[in-house]
């Protein structure tokens, strides 16, 4: 794997969502990279946060979700490059941007004491309101009060108003006891606050000291920041002018000027805090959160050009996403009813995005979209062109939506579970026909199962997740030969093709850990079988098993004791060989 290139590159990544005024964490610190040309199944529970995972990079998050913190690192030369065409109006903004930088990095001198008088504030603050750790605790009560009363309101929802109207009536005598109890809470902390903002103020000692510290402070950071700056200093924000036009370029007028100005605030609060700009990571690292960030690179007589740093965590705007999604990341879903628009030609619904995304004209179009229903098996195609969905079989259809998500030969192909709808003879189908398929486009298959089966069929590598985690990662022989997770080896007892005649199939037993509450020592701990002491005190951290698998469990760790995989995938080699024909 360490020669073959990183397409896509993911740190550390937290995912949450809003849920009924609870947040509700999905995703727990991710970090994987996924190659070129290969193939990588994500498999685990529903509920493990595998779609969740892939939307992700997908930019297809719901609006509740949120990335959280970590990044996404597409690797990507031809969308990297960035290029300005030099021009009068151009040149002016670029030289007004380094202007407005000059004056903010004078604020710059005074940093050390900017710093003192924020302590200083901070100190006051703290003395007239909450500590931390209060403000968190009242902030927990009150919002346990509110959801016990969203979970009332939405169980009263559900009763018979003319049947169960005791029920209700009781419901109604409970919303309005937790109501009670929400605004007695937020009046004892007002009151807490109240009293200690008096307490302050008649302080008279503590008030002088304060004026008198605080005038200081604003005198000395008045001269520091009239000190001029250097000719080096110069140069450097000229060069981050730069960067900053390669990055919101391409936006039109109205969104450019909005995004420098962001980027603006972001220098100057950067600058005011003595943040050191000349390093480019670091300006990656201050102003990605604006833009995608572009580093200068050179430029001529009429070009400035430069290279974006493609963090898909980064992106807010719709827009940015029509550069990523469809035409370099694509996702096939599982219903391709669904993931088709009923009233509108196949063929139309193929073109469609082919225009979208390349410059072409519609017959080009046309002959682009017939030759892609040839490559994934459409008989017939010119005189189906212009059926609709509802005349297509089920595996046609899923055909139809793997030609769609081809069709601007993306470099990431997402599968979220295409076959689950399919009977078991078009599934072989369907996967032969993305392995075949892959050859000729070379793309990344990033395959979302829960089917074992289809895991042995089509993928390299193996990432098995639980309650959000990455738990065992490797390729599929480590996977299915030499499991190290207990949560592996229960996936993999449960295989229909592992059990003996005339025994009880194997189930996990227990539920998934709820993913509102903070997960203390290994997640899977309250199922796991094997478990140890240390498993529900402490997470486990990712153990190197070989250069290509890795387990989060502590059966791994030196110290733990030695315990067998169970009986029943001792020896999976053959059995498996011969289910799935591998």
């Amino acid at each position: 794997m360490e020669n073959r290139k990183v397409l896509l590159s993911i740190k550390d990544l937290h995912v949450k969502f809003r849920v009924r005024g609870r947040i509700l964490t999905a995703i727990r610190g991710i970090s994987l990279d996924i190659y070129e040309n290969e193939s990588i199944a994500i498999v685990g529970e529903s509920g493990s946060g595998k779609s969740v995972f892939t939307k992700t990079f997908a930019g297809m998050l719901d609006q509740n979700g949120f990335i959280d913190q970590g990044s996404i690192f597409y690797n990507d030369e031809e969308l990297a490059a960035t290029k300005i065409a030099k021009s009068g109006a151009v040149e002016s903004t670029i030289s007004k941007l380094a202007e407005d930088l000059n004056r903010s990095a004078m604020l710059r001198n005074g940093a050390e004491t900017y710093k003192k008088i924020l302590d200083l504030e901070k100190e006051k603050r703290s003395k007239e309101s909450l500590s931390d750790e209060e403000d968190e605790r009242f902030t927990k009560e009150l919002k346990d009060l509110l959801f016990q009363k969203t979970e009332k309101s939405n169980l009263k929802q559900t009763l018979d108003t003319k049947k169960e109207k005791d029920k209700i009536k009781e419901i109604n005598r409970e919303i309005e006891e937790l109501e009670k109890a929400v605004a007695a809470k937020e009046e004892e902390k007002k009151t807490l606050i109240r009293s200690r903002k008096g307490s302050v103020q008649q302080d008279k000692d503590y008030q002088a000291s304060y004026q008198r510290r605080m005038a200081e402070l604003k005198q000395r950071y008045s001269e520091e920041t009239a000190r001029p700056i250097s000719e080096e200093t110069r140069e450097l924000n000229k060069l981050i002018a730069k960067e900053f036009y390669l990055s919101v370029g391409r936006y039109n007028p109205v969104r450019r000027t909005k995004a420098l100005n962001r980027l603006k605030k972001a220098a100057k609060e950067a600058m005011q805090l003595g943040v050191d700009l000349g390093d480019k990571d670091t300006r990656i690292q201050v102003f990605g959160d604006e833009a995608l960030y572009a580093i200068y690179e050179r430029e001529d007589e009429k070009t400035i050009y430069g290279v974006s740093v493609n963090d898909l965590s980064k992106i807010k705007n719709a827009k940015d996403w029509t550069l990523i999604r469809g035409k370099r990341i694509a996702t096939v879903f599982q219903d391709p009813m669904t993931s088709l628009n009923p009233i509108i030609t196949i063929g139309k619904q193929i073109t469609s995005v082919i225009l979208k995304h390349q410059d072409c004209s519609e017959l080009e179009a046309r002959a682009r979209a017939l030759e892609l229903m040839y490559k994934v098996g459409i008989p017939n195609a010119e005189n189906r062109f212009d059926d609709y969905p509802f005349q297509y079989s089920g595996g046609m259809r899923q055909r139809i939506v793997i030609a769609i998500a081809l069709s601007c030969q993306p470099k990431i192909l997402i599968c979220d579970e295409p076959t689950t709808a399919l009977d078991v003879t078009i599934q072989a189908q369907i996967l032969k026909l993305l392995k075949d398929l892959q050859k000729e486009y070379n793309y990344t298959i990033v395959f979302i199962t829960h089917d074992l089966g289809v895991v042995a069929n089509v993928a390299d590598r193996v990432a098995v997740l639980y309650a959000g985690q990455v738990v065992e990662l490797g390729t599929v022989e480590d996977v299915f030969y030499d499991p190290r997770h207990p949560y592996t080896w229960a996936l993999l007892s449960s295989l229909p093709q592992l059990a003996q005649k005339d025994t009880e199939l194997y189930s996990i037993t227990g539920t998934p850990p709820s993913l509102y509450n903070k997960i203390v020592g290994d997640a899977f701990a309250p199922r796991n079988p094997y478990c140890l002491k240390i498993d529900t005190l402490e997470e486990p951290p990712m153990f190197q098993i070989s250069e290509t698998h890795f387990a989060k469990t502590w059966l791994l760790d030196p110290r733990a004791p030695k315990i067998e995989k169970p009986e029943i995938i001792r020896d999976t080699h053959s059995k498996l060989k011969k289910a799935y024909n591998i």
